[in-house]
């Protein structure tokens, strides 16, 4: 048996005991799920750090690819177009990283544009939400977890601003609430947010207070009000399950329900060192069947269903192995569009046990 943090699981473990949500002790999973995919995108779902698993093989834990995988985002990692996106990636996070240094540590000398701009320069060469989406999870995992972490968020944020058709000097505020929502985590003595082991009570009180901890960092800083607030409300949920404060729907701060949005999506679909990035429609499932009450309802379905159809008419694989093509996307079940495979038509909503397991 062993404790393993939840970036570090893949499939075929088995959970070794029952998993619970930190935010209101739900079941998440019992004890002896043997974890796929969908699984493990739950775990994300729910913010659950860290696991108990029966004992494994360990040359799976962190083997990395070898190349050999046909996925789109290994292809896609093969471009000069992607390359150039990391390369460009890898320098906004360092600048990032040293304004956020700033930040912390002599405010005077902390602007905002410095950080901001080098943002905006990867949104344009991206050219369009789909593409930057895809490149976004392609990235491998790095060390600064928390730093890339922050800047995937502004950029989703920024995508989702426009398909919510927000102003451009909205966008823009919602763009540095993504930006800065998790830099509380930066105050959070490191021993504990990359601890393997299981956190203690005490430590996972301390993890919790990292959305104040933000909001303390921004309070007397030049920022808007909803930076500050997304910094302090992005784990609360409309349905009063998240905290620190339990807030309800009214409550919480709009810019922060998004980043809340973006910050899950993300945290759900990110690539790792040793896995591609898991499938967006199995978080666009969760996100149907377990979510719709915890985020605000206009941003959860616009940007769902903006997801969804970026996908159309791309190849997929099934959970069974067979490959087809997305030809029809079903508006009351948006994870469950019909896929073409030969010459057969298969409604995913007639069919309970397929889902798409992954974009080829």
């Amino acid at each position: 048996m062993k404790r393993l943090i939840t970036k570090k699981l893949v499939p075929g473990m088995i959970l070794s005991d029952n998993v619970y949500s930190y935010d209101n002790n739900q079941l998440v999973l019992p004890k002896g799920t043997v974890l796929d995919n969908q699984a493990i995108t739950k775990l994300s779902f729910y913010s659950v750090a860290n696991v108990l698993v029966e004992d494994y093989d360990e040359s799976i834990d962190s083997a990395p690819l070898d190349g050999s995988d046909d996925s789109y985002a290994s292809r896609l990692r093969e471009t000069a177009e992607f390359r150039e996106f990391k390369k460009d990636f890898e320098i906004c996070s360092q600048k990032f990283k040293s304004g956020i240094d700033d930040l912390i540590n002599d405010k005077e000398n902390f602007n905002l544009d410095e950080v901001m701009s080098p943002i905006y320069e990867l949104m344009h060469k991206g050219n369009n939400p789909s593409n930057i989406l895809d490149m976004l999870h392609s990235l491998r995992r790095y060390d600064d977890a928390t730093y890339v972490h922050c800047i995937s968020v502004a950029m989703i944020c920024n995508i989702m601003g426009q398909w919510l058709r927000m102003s451009e000097d909205d966008i823009e505020v919602l763009t540095e609430a993504g930006l800065m929502h998790d830099i509380g985590k930066l105050l959070i003595p490191n021993e504990i947010i990359t601890k393997p082991a299981h956190l203690t009570n005490d430590e996972y009180v301390v993890v919790q207070t990292h959305p104040a901890q933000g909001y303390m960092v921004l309070t007397d800083l030049d920022v808007s009000d909803h930076v500050k607030n997304a910094a302090l409300m992005h784990h609360e949920r409309c349905d009063g399950s998240g905290y620190p404060a339990h807030l309800k729907g009214p409550q919480i701060d709009y810019y922060a329900k998004i980043v809340s949005i973006a910050d899950v999506y993300d945290a759900m679909t990110s690539a790792r060192v040793y896995r591609d990035p898991l499938c967006p429609f199995l978080a666009i499932e969760l996100f149907e069947s377990e979510g719709l009450q915890k985020y605000d309802t206009n941003a959860i379905m616009t940007f769902l269903q903006n997801i969804v159809n970026t996908y159309l008419l791309n190849k997929v694989r099934l959970n069974n192995g067979q490959e087809g093509e997305i030809i029809f996307i079903n508006r009351d079940h948006l994870s469950r569009p019909t896929v073409k495979i030969d010459s057969d038509y298969v409604d995913l909503t007639l069919h309970p046990e397929l889902h798409i397991e992954q974009i080829l």
